[in-house]
């Protein structure tokens, strides 16, 4: 740890902070915490930039529950500031990236010295054997081949890792395991498989830079990472459907993540778009939520794998509605959805229905928004590979549900992963 940061107790708060006169950062961290672990070489690395004005503290929330619940600490990392023992600027928790940090810092020092801190910072220069760009299945798979083949290897995420596993709610059909497994465990077995096996994380990281021919990627605006080959691993995203208010009322009323949105929904009517696995799979874990569920779909029958239809069927919460699309998602007060104007595809006629909430499962989009005009792709902007998850820029390779593919599953994902790191091991080693 920093020379700059110090470990106090709760019975220490008092002196080491309340009691201070500038400037105190406090840092409220648990063991066994990605997030917490993703932040430590931030916090530690802008101590040594700021720790001339500001004091730099790190509390085991853990340890330290009474001190922790009176200030109304309820998860980890989070980030406290106090000025003269009141708390002031905004609190910070989860994954938390290391420009908002700094932003909150550089509140609590004058500007003309917020700037010389700035330019005082040096690059940081990094070079390893094997850089990843995505920690879902395939990036994590990769690194744990490319690091039990004795290559050094990076792994960087604008997350926490673990891709969509973590917002999914139950993982069916992974080899290993007989029973549907929580998406979040499989994820946490994934990265510790990968740590266990040497892998390096940067994670919640910000991709300031990238040159994919040069194989150099800058993270943070501070570090800059050359590689002697690239996996890219980003991944997909919850496609829109265009329709008016969808954007607007995202995140208000408009959800496409039932894991992370269903608990809102206690005794109340949502509807939900689209009648594939993810469709159907997800509605299933909503209805433990909610009190009613109406499934809209385009076509005359559901896409789902048939034993999740059986249960969706059997389910008495939830009902359908075939042959429709939405047309406007409605917030009658203009804060949150309240109603959905659909469309009858046969007849053309538009009704509305009136619910508390709308979940959007429209299928997936490749995450290559930071990849544009580097990669050849196919007609519906998946990258091209051959057999060995060869792209076509020199030493980059591409795995997961960015690859152009008949089938996106995670085993399919994990088996490009290995693919990839057995293909760039054989290739570095040529």
């Amino acid at each position: 740890m920093s020379a700059n940061v110090k470990e106090i107790e709760g019975k220490d708060f008092e002196v080491e902070v309340l009691a201070k006169r500038g400037v105190v950062a406090v840092d409220f961290y648990s063991t066994e915490c990605p997030p917490c672990e993703a932040l430590a070489p931030k916090y530690e690395a802008l101590a040594e930039l700021y720790g001339a004005d500001i004091e730099f503290v790190k509390i085991f929330r853990q340890g330290n529950r009474e001190l922790s619940d009176k200030l109304g600490v309820r998860s980890s990392p989070t980030v406290l500031f106090f000025r003269g023992g009141e708390e002031v600027g905004e609190r910070l928790t989860g994954g938390i990236k290391r420009s908002a940090l700094a932003k909150e810092l550089d509140a609590l020092v004058p500007p003309a010295r917020a700037a010389a801190i700035h330019a005082s910072e040096r690059p940081v220069e990094t070079r390893c054997d094997v850089l990843i760009l995505g920690a879902g299945p395939a990036g994590i798979t990769a690194g744990i081949y490319a690091a039990q083949a004795k290559l050094d290897t990076i792994m960087v995420d604008v997350g926490l890792g673990g891709g969509n596993l973590t917002v999914t709610h139950q993982v069916s059909n992974f080899p290993g395991f007989p029973k549907p497994q929580p998406g979040y465990m499989l994820a946490h077995y994934l990265l510790e498989h990968a740590k266990e096996a040497g892998v390096k994380g940067r994670f919640a990281a910000e991709i300031t830079g990238i040159d994919l021919r040069e194989r150099t990627v800058v993270l943070d605006g501070v570090e800059t990472i050359h590689a002697k080959k690239i996996i890219v691993a980003t991944g997909s995203s919850p496609r829109t459907i265009g329709v008016e208010g969808e954007i607007q009322y995202k995140g208000k009323g408009v959800s496409y993540c039932a894991t992370c949105d269903a608990k809102y929904y206690e005794g109340k009517h949502v509807v939900v778009i689209g009648g594939g696995n993810s469709a159907i799979e997800e509605s299933l874990f909503i209805a433990r939520f909610a009190s009613k569920i109406t499934i809209v779909h385009q076509f005359a029958e559901l896409q789902a794998n048939k034993h999740a239809q059986a249960q969706a069927f059997a389910n008495p919460k939830i009902g359908f509605l075939f042959e429709h699309e939405p047309r406007r998602f409605v917030a009658s007060d203009g804060k949150a959805v309240d109603s959905v104007v659909v469309e009858d595809l046969r007849t053309h006629e538009q009704k509305t229905i009136e619910c508390d909430g709308v979940f959007v499962f429209a299928g997936m989009r490749p995450n290559l928004e930071r990849f544009e005009g580097q990669f050849e792709r196919d007609d519906f902007g998946y990258v091209k590979v051959d057999e060995e998850m060869r792209t076509t820029v020199p030493g980059v390779y591409a795995a997961g549900d960015i690859v152009s593919k008949r089938y996106r599953q995670m085993t399919t994902a994990v088996s490009d992963g290995t693919i990839a790191s057995i293909a760039l091991a054989r290739d570095l080693a040529a």
